[in-house]
């Protein structure tokens, strides 16, 4: 059985680690470098570094800055935000990223998936998904029950901003068409709660496609990162608060794991 991964998450807005609610009310959570450093010491299997003020901007991702986070790790690093071309993946990876995330784009020019895995390989390209629920029934959605009723999940861009009217499971599958490696699935209702991943939106995307997918937005305690791995049927999970105010350590949640019976690299 492949080991589940633990990716702490950095996301970055004019140079500093923020951190938010809903994708809101941003507060600082430390430097990008030092974060990153600390992470890998703590056994992080990799880390996802998004400059989330890039494409709501319409500037590039600061290449500085991947490139001096890019030093400080030896561990696989994610790189996304305000990619708008082939080119933009090219020079993230040269800068020392081994993926590239892309949302915003990839909803506006899809083909940007499908040559950028051409290019560099599907390994290296990784879909993020920024999904909020609507509960409104509609025929040409993809509905799914949960505890809180039955709803469909809308694809959100520029930093969870706008919405789509994209459905999100249909989306998922088509990018996996497209040549994306894995997905990155971040749950804006969960997002900055730590009450809990989405389970159902997860366990749905994991089931309806073969790719590996990250479970993003809710980490708040240990049992949380198991139910994403197990109940939400996800490859890794991604968490920042839980780890930005050291409320527990990546080796606390592996150690957790493993006594739970799932595998982890420790």
């Amino acid at each position: 059985m492949l080991a589940k991964r633990i990716i702490p998450c950095l996301d970055v807005k004019d140079g500093q680690v923020v951190k938010g609610v809903h994708f809101k009310n941003l507060r600082y959570a430390g430097k990008p470098t030092k974060l990153a450093r600390m992470y890998d010491k703590q056994g992080a299997d990799e880390l996802v570094y998004l400059d989330i003020s890039a494409s709501p901007q319409g500037r590039k991702t600061i290449i500085s800055v991947v490139e001096e986070t890019a030093e400080q790790v030896f561990i696989p690093l994610t790189v996304g935000g305000g990619i708008n071309e082939v080119d933009d993946i090219r020079s993230i990876l040269k800068a020392g990223a081994d993926k590239i995330a892309i949302n915003t784009a990839a909803v506006k020019k899809p083909g940007i998936i499908k040559e950028g895995a051409r290019k560099f390989g599907s390994q290296c390209i990784v879909s993020a998904i920024d999904a909020k629920r609507v509960y409104e029934e509609r025929e040409d959605m993809i509905s799914v029950d949960t505890p809180d009723g039955r709803c469909w999940f809308d694809v959100y861009v520029y930093g969870g901003r706008k919405s789509t009217g994209i459905d999100a499971i249909a989306w998922s599958k088509e990018v996996e068409k497209l040549g994306a490696g894995e997905i990155l699935l971040t749950s804006m209702d969960a997002d900055g709660t730590k009450m809990g991943f989405d389970l159902a939106l997860t366990k749905k995307i994991s089931e309806e496609t073969n790719i590996p997918i990250i479970s993003s937005g809710g980490a708040g305690t240990l049992g949380h990162i198991h139910e994403a791995l197990t109940k939400g049927k996800a490859d890794a999970a991604l968490a920042a608060s839980i780890f930005h105010y050291r409320e527990y350590t990546v080796g606390d949640i592996k150690e957790y794991l493993r006594e739970k019976g799932v595998t982890v690299r420790i």
